[in-house]
């Protein structure tokens, strides 16, 4: 059994996309990331992808409105950076506050600067298989993780449990891609899916991202199957100084038993997605302004 490890594989992203940003000549590319309050987790994510970009040589901008912003003015905020010449990538970090338009939000960034890959128009071109859009971050991470793992998913029965629009269906979506590395058949199932167990038992490939600690166990899995472990949740853990640990959606102890390659949490598919965020926003900048 291997242990894909997420974090190596991250950095040899980042210092690739380092010498590309280092040989640009003139200005660098710039993201915006935008957080709304002071969720800790958005605090966090927000810090590291600010760190990662300049790691990378990346500008980084942070605005922060405060949590009671009214939906018209985070619109204008959006709008004003849609128009900025010299902002490559936008991102509106998630989740914002509940009486936001979360989904509004995300559709009225300009698709050109979508680094995030939530705008519907990005979606869409993932399904159509149109390479001058944006895949959503985690999902991109996924396929980038499997292929620097030596997993090709040719002919390969790749079932995903969870549908959400962030990681479910354009990691679906990706994998059904007619290209080289994917070209899987795709199964999707959720939280309605009757006899889950039978369905991710068939699995070559399976993907964990429904948001239920530990829910994935041994009997779930196919022996020699990969899976690949996107949930992160906190679980109390009266031995450890914080009273918590982090676990994924897979249990990980008896799942690492029978599949052939497993990813950890945290160290797995996590950093892999800032990463691609960084990717993505670089791809902006030559598709842009920096073209």
């Amino acid at each position: 059994m291997e242990v894909i490890d997420g974090n190596r594989i991250a950095a040899e992203l980042i210092a690739e996309l380092k010498a590309e940003v280092t040989a640009i000549a003139g200005r660098r590319p710039c993201i915006v990331l935008v957080r709304v309050g002071d969720d800790p987790a958005s605090v966090s994510y927000v810090r590291k992808k600010g760190q990662t970009a300049a790691e990378i040589g990346i500008e980084s901008r942070v605005i922060l409105p405060p949590a009671t912003i009214q939906q018209p003015a985070l619109a204008a905020l959006v709008d004003g950076l849609n128009a900025e010449k010299g902002v490559d990538g936008i991102l509106v970090q998630s989740p914002l506050p509940g009486h936001l338009d979360e989904r509004a939000i995300f559709a009225r960034i300009a698709p050109s600067k979508d680094v995030d890959g939530l705008n519907p128009i990005n979606l869409g071109k993932v399904a159509q298989e149109d390479d001058s859009g944006f895949s959503a971050c985690t999902p991109a991470g996924i396929m980038e993780l499997l292929a620097r793992s030596g997993v090709s998913l040719e002919g390969k029965h790749v079932v995903v449990i969870g549908r959400s629009l962030l990681v479910g269906r354009p990691a679906a979506l990706l994998a059904l891609q007619r290209k080289p590395g994917l070209n899987a058949t795709v199964t999707v199932c959720h939280s309605r899916t009757a006899d889950l167990a039978s369905i991710t038992r068939q699995a070559d490939v399976l993907i964990a991202a429904i948001g239920r600690p530990e829910f994935v166990t041994a009997g779930m899995v196919k022996p020699g199957a990969v899976v690949i472990d996107v949930g992160i949740s906190r679980v109390a853990d009266a031995s450890r100084k914080t009273g918590y640990r982090l676990v994924g959606d897979v249990h990980f102890a008896s799942v690492a038993q029978v599949a052939s390659k497993i990813t950890p949490v945290p160290g797995g598919v996590g950093p892999m997605t800032v990463a691609m965020l960084m990717k993505n926003t670089l791809k902006a900048f030559r598709q842009g302004a920096g073209k």
